[in-house]
């Protein structure tokens, strides 16, 4: 019996064959190409590693040299008023008198505000007329008590009464000095918020009175420092609002350290004779801790972090060496070591990231 084929699936199978000559030539071309890179990968790493062998890395590097550092503690603070109070008056009453000009400054005892006065003054009156009828009659009590015309509980009895009526004249003179709201520091006076006629009651704000000439210097240091801050401590801090340095002394410390934020609460007195420091501004304080007279230092950028502590790399015949190192202060640029590094030590300073222990290096030193 005879097979036949129909056109459709001649057409197929030419269709299958040409797929699969297409496949084979596109995997031929990958691994040729693959192959052909890792031969150029091989062929410059052979040729990276003998000139590296023969020439090694250059890098800047540096002779650690010993040098005298002023050890600074650089945190921040705020100003406040050497003394500051809100105005107000003890008593209720009609304002009768504001007798100051908003942001000018007072003198201790002047008058700043007059509480209407009128009806303590009446009975202040009659409190001492009393009073002055009370002493007749004392005195003709004793005059007479000289005489044995009346016994002695008969002039202790005037006596009595003429001490009580003082004390109630005193009572009256407090009531009356109440009115009167006093400067009890000069200082200077901030915005009121009060009118003549206006009626006040003793939790009305009238004003703020501060004393800005010196200036305290809030700010606190970490537990760690506490021991090298002593009283008359000198600070130097600067202002957003200004350019210029201000200093300052310690003049009181906290007796006790934060057990929330570990640290040291500390003031500090600054002069400030052209007012141009105003509380409530923020200050950048630098603290002179200690002069360490031999420190060694290095570059911020040749210290690099790593898992337990930080290392740097050092040159020594030729070769990297990577030495584990601990650091103190740091300044914007440098960085004081503690342990780690000796005098005449080579301290590579670029490179880092590209570095290996013993790989071959060529320093290039640069000044310290």
């Amino acid at each position: 019996m005879r097979t036949e084929y129909s056109p459709t699936h001649k057409h197929m199978k030419l269709k299958y064959i040409i797929y699969t000559i297409l496949f084979l030539g596109i995997a031929y071309l990958i691994y040729y190409r693959i192959s052909a890179n890792k031969k150029i990968e091989n062929a410059g790493g052979e040729r990276g590693a003998k000139g590296a062998g023969a020439k090694g890395l250059t890098v800047d590097g540096i002779v650690v040299k010993p040098a005298s550092f002023n050890d600074q503690l650089e945190i921040t603070g705020t100003l406040e008023a050497n003394e500051a109070i809100a105005l107000q008056s003890e008593v209720s009453g009609l304002v009768t008198g504001i007798y100051f000009k908003e942001g000018a400054t007072v003198t201790k005892g002047s008058l700043l505000v007059k509480i209407n006065d009128r009806d303590i003054q009446a009975q202040l009156q009659e409190a001492l007329t009393k009073q002055s009828l009370s002493a007749s009659n004392e005195n003709r009590a004793k005059q007479l008590l000289q005489k044995g015309a009346i016994s002695q509980e008969e002039y202790d009895t005037a006596l009595a009464d003429l001490k009580s009526l003082k004390a109630q004249g005193q009572l009256i003179r407090a009531q009356l000095a109440k009115t009167s709201i006093i400067a009890p520091f000069s200082g200077k006076v901030g915005l009121r918020s009060i009118s003549v006629g206006e009626y006040i009651t003793p939790t009305k704000v009238i004003a703020s009175l501060l004393s800005t000439n010196p200036i305290k210097v809030n700010f606190s240091v970490p537990e760690k420092y506490m021991g090298q801050i002593k009283l008359n401590s000198t600070i130097t801090f600067r202002t957003d609002g200004s350019n210029q340095i201000f200093s300052g002394k310690v003049f009181a410390m906290e007796p006790g350290i934060n057990a929330q934020t570990r640290t040291l609460q500390i003031k500090a007195l600054a002069q400030n004779n052209n007012n141009e420091l105003l509380p409530g501004s923020f200050a950048k304080i630098s603290l002179a801790l200690s002069v360490i007279k031999d420190a060694i230092m290095v570059p911020n950028e040749a210290v690099i972090p790593v898992l337990k502590g930080k290392t740097v790399f050092v040159s020594k015949n030729g070769k990297a060496k990577q030495v584990p190192v601990e650091s103190g202060t740091r300044t914007e640029d440098k960085i004081v070591i503690t342990s780690g590094l000796n005098v005449g030590d080579t301290v590579l300073t670029t490179g880092a990231m590209s570095l290996k222990e013993d790989a071959p290096v060529k320093v290039n030193l640069v000044k310290n």
